[in-house]
């Protein structure tokens, strides 16, 4: 008989006492049985009374004091490489409302999952993109209310944040942040430091708005002399008086200026007020844009895939904003089959462009070392306000040189291995990155080989693509056949993937109606492959229809409101799936996973049936064990059956059974 959500929500209830005194006591590592739908609505003394007989007095004392820093179980590393090998679990904080309920949701995940990744935590901006931070001031909708009544000390989101990457801390996990090489097409970033993004001109004064008059390199001067213009007319939004000059205001790298010029913190303040005068920075912000825009001043989106460059105004595709903005969107002049135009986001600009970009290259033996600076300098300080251990580094695909990864590479190569580095030798050697490729072909998503970029950029682990297919098929065999050989023969390490928020997604449902069992155990028993699973898996549905668009994670990446898009507006908050069956069987897996883990974590893998390049349907199922013997042997099918008499095992004790997954116990 099927399993139902409100039958396991009657055995947690019957049950509650026995499954938290496991947990507190130390005998299992998570909760059983309990739904994460459950574990986020419970309150907050619920979460601490559970945490309290769990740590101990003195434990939670400390992480729940935002001044005391509970050290990561990663420290013990000299580099990043333990990444390789960890089991990842990403959270779309908004889906849950907080920061706070990422600790009762932790409650129901087992030690294997060893690492947490908080997708973007920055303030965002249009739309309400995640990935469109529009400061580097933290999201203020992930503050806790509850929280703060109950804790009085913990009365802002960063405080509440510092709080949770303790407990995760104490709690054994290791804490990961989105790095974005990008902002909103405006944030505060572009505003108070133009030089470090690259600047476009319209033809707005002249009848012809969509027609670009300038994109050379010196545009941004003409960006910085009308903000300077606006702050000399609308005078400092912080009160301070303007006795500096245009220049010293800004100058974006207090380094490469002898410390004369204004500081990140204070550059913002006097132009758009205080971090928390949320409604008063975004009053100056739109009035500082509407004087831009008057005068044709944009900044140049940010493009995915080569060309990269070389764009033009669409005359018939714009976008009229509530403040009634016009947004003319952009296409490229020569597109490619992965080209794509974030009309939305613009990218930083690294490097100066040759012949004051006429043709639109860039000279790489030019790199603007501000922006570099700049970027470097604020992540790394947000990895030291919340001792993060890593970093997802997003669109890390991008390689921009058309002549493929260079055979030399100085620091300037890419900047997301330049922040890597930099945050490293700030006294974090453990500091990882996770990166987010999708090991595609040459010349896809980035130029040249996308293998190379990865040791180029010193990537730990990287995304990879197998969410992207259906199990079973030949082009998810060859491509986890190419895995395993990666995995032997390069630097980094490709997770086993099983569902990523960007995938949660009604366009991508056809992935996740078959399979979703060996991807569990898959990415859970393969210990020498690192993985990565979205928050909300264990329950989701199936979705042989199409379900509501607050059913997926990946429509609250975005905020949209507006019913015109109908394909991604939510309206509520986000609905946990029904699909009690998968969360029974994987909180099966966990339970075994737990009484074997200690001698299976980290073992390197010995393929008895390894998966299989070929697309003739050999290799339906897969069987391995371990070089340094444990004792165990792993198998599972990719159609839901495995043979009674599976190839391998010659005496072994079934000690573990789901629908097409096994374990065996060697005599």
């Amino acid at each position: 008989m099927p399993t139902s959500i409100d039958n396991l929500q009657a055995d947690w209830y019957q049950n509650y006492a026995t499954y938290t005194e496991d947990y507190q006591s130390g005998r299992s590592s998570f909760i059983p049985n309990l739904l994460p739908q459950t574990a986020v609505q419970f309150s907050v003394y619920q979460t601490l009374e559970i945490l309290y007989k769990r740590l101990g007095n003195e434990t939670l004392r400390r992480a729940l004091d935002p001044a005391e820093t509970i050290e990561s179980p990663a420290r013990i590393y000299p580099d990043g490489s333990w990444l390789k090998r960890s089991n990842m679990v990403g959270v779309n904080v908004r889906t849950i409302g907080s920061f706070w309920k990422i600790i009762s949701y932790t409650l129901t995940l087992p030690a294997s999952h060893d690492s947490i990744h908080f997708l973007p935590i920055w303030e965002p901006g249009v739309v309400g993109s995640l990935y469109g931070m529009v400061s580097w001031q933290i999201n203020p909708e992930f503050f806790d209310v509850e929280l703060a009544r109950f804790v009085p000390a913990l009365d802002s989101v960063e405080k509440q944040l510092k709080v949770v990457t303790n407990l995760l801390h104490a709690t054994g996990r290791t804490v990961g942040m989105d790095v974005i090489p990008h902002t909103d097409r405006f944030s505060e970033m572009v505003l108070t430091c133009p030089s470090l993004f690259e600047w476009v001109q319209r033809d707005e004064k002249g009848g012809n708005p969509a027609t670009l008059i300038d994109h050379s390199n010196l545009v941004y001067r003409y960006a910085e002399e009308a903000i300077w213009q606006f702050l000399k007319f609308s005078g400092a939004a912080d009160g301070t008086p303007l006795t500096f000059t245009k220049d010293a205001f800004f100058a974006a790298d207090p380094t490469m200026a002898g410390g004369t010029s204004l500081t990140d913190e204070q550059r913002q303040r006097i132009l758009f007020g205080y971090p928390h005068d949320y409604g008063g920075r975004l009053i100056r912000r739109l009035a500082l844009i509407r004087h831009l825009t008057a005068q044709g001043l944009e900044t140049l989106p940010m493009t995915m895939a080569p060309p990269y460059r070389g764009l033009h105004i669409d005359p018939n595709d714009f976008v009229l904003d509530d403040f009634g903005q016009v947004w003319y969107q952009y296409a490229f002049d020569k597109p490619q089959a992965m080209s794509r135009v974030f009309g939305p986001l613009a990218r930083y600009r690294f490097y100066d462009s040759k012949d004051s970009n006429q043709n639109w290259e860039l000279d790489f033996d030019r790199p603007n070392v501000p922006a570099w600076n700049y970027i470097c300098r604020n992540v790394r300080d947000c990895q030291q306000k919340y001792s993060f251990d890593f970093m997802r580094g997003d669109m890390a695909h991008v390689q921009l040189r058309p002549e493929g990864v260079p055979a030399i590479r100085d620091e300037f190569y890419d900047p997301l291995l330049a922040i890597k580095k930099y945050v490293q030798a700030s006294g974090v050697p453990h500091y990882a990155f996770f990166a987010e490729t999708f090991l595609a072909p040459p010349d896809t998503m980035g130029y040249g080989n996308e293998l190379d970029h990865l040791e180029a950029i010193e990537a730990d682990s990287t995304l990879g693509d197998l969410q992207s297919m259906v199990v079973g098929s030949a082009t998810f065999k060859r491509q986890f056949s190419a895995y395993i050989d990666y995995l032997k023969t390069c630097r980094f390490a490709p997770n086993f993937t099983v569902m990523s928020a960007d995938k949660d997604d009604p366009r991508f449902d056809e992935f996740y109606r078959m399979g979703n069992l060996f991807r569990y155990f898959t990415a859970l028993f393969l210990t020498d492959m690192p993985s990565y699973v979205g928050l909300g898996f264990e329950v989701r549905n199936l979705h042989e229809q199409r379900g509501l668009n607050e059913e997926y994670t990946k429509l609250y990446v975005f905020q949209i409101e507006d019913d015109r898009q109908p394909d991604k507006v939510t309206h509520g908050p986000f609905i946990w799936g029904q699909n009690a069956d998968q969360f029974a069987a994987i909180g099966r897996m966990r339970v075994f996973a737990e009484s074997i883990w200690l001698d299976i974590v980290g073992k390197e893998t010995r393929w008895l049936v390894a998966p299989r390049a070929d697309s003739m349907g050999k290799a339906d199922y897969l069987v391995w064990t371990h070089t340094e013997p444990t004792g165990y042997v792993f198998a599972v099918s990719m159609t839901g059956k495995l043979p009674k008499k599976v190839v391998g095992i010659m005496d072994g004790e079934v000690v573990f059974e789901e629908e097409g997954c096994r374990v065996y116990r060697l005599s």
